[in-house]
């Protein structure tokens, strides 16, 4: 099935993980091994996703044998935008379906559906802490 409303895998894998991690923060670390299991993904493609995250500042890092990786700040200081914009760079609220305005028309084909629709996500994102998402989720996991 299609839909017009589409998240990359790294942007859907990010919102995962730290919602996982803030489930799980009593427990402090959590290796990658333990979260890519849990979304049945490629533990090498949830490191690249983390890489992102630390440099975000929304998650720290621990090498060694009791290391893994935890939230750097308590999940109601985190949006679920800062985690979205730490994979896919700002949300602009007028973006060309195209990825460029490439097209000769003075209007977007779609009317204001595009910034409509980025504008309701941008909302939606900067409103919403990681707290709220895991409070919600926390009844969902075993």
């Amino acid at each position: 099935m299609s839909s017009i409303v589409k998240i990359t895998g790294a942007a859907s894998l990010a919102l995962h993980a730290m919602s996982y991690l803030a489930v799980h923060a009593d427990q402090g670390m959590t290796s990658t091994r333990e979260v890519a299991e849990a979304f049945k993904c490629s533990e090498d493609h949830l490191k690249k996703v983390v890489q992102r995250l630390v440099r975000a500042g929304v998650i720290k890092t621990v090498r060694g044998p009791r290391g893994g990786i935890a939230l750097a700040r308590p999940p109601a200081k985190i949006t679920l935008l800062e985690i979205f914009e730490a994979m896919e760079g700002p949300l602009n609220d007028n973006n060309c379906i195209l990825g460029n305005p490439v097209c000769q028309y003075k209007e977007c084909i779609l009317g204001g559906l595009t910034e409509s629709l980025n504008k309701q996500a941008r909302a939606y994102l900067s409103k919403t802490k990681l707290s709220q998402l895991a409070k919600r989720i926390a009844g969902n996991d075993g």
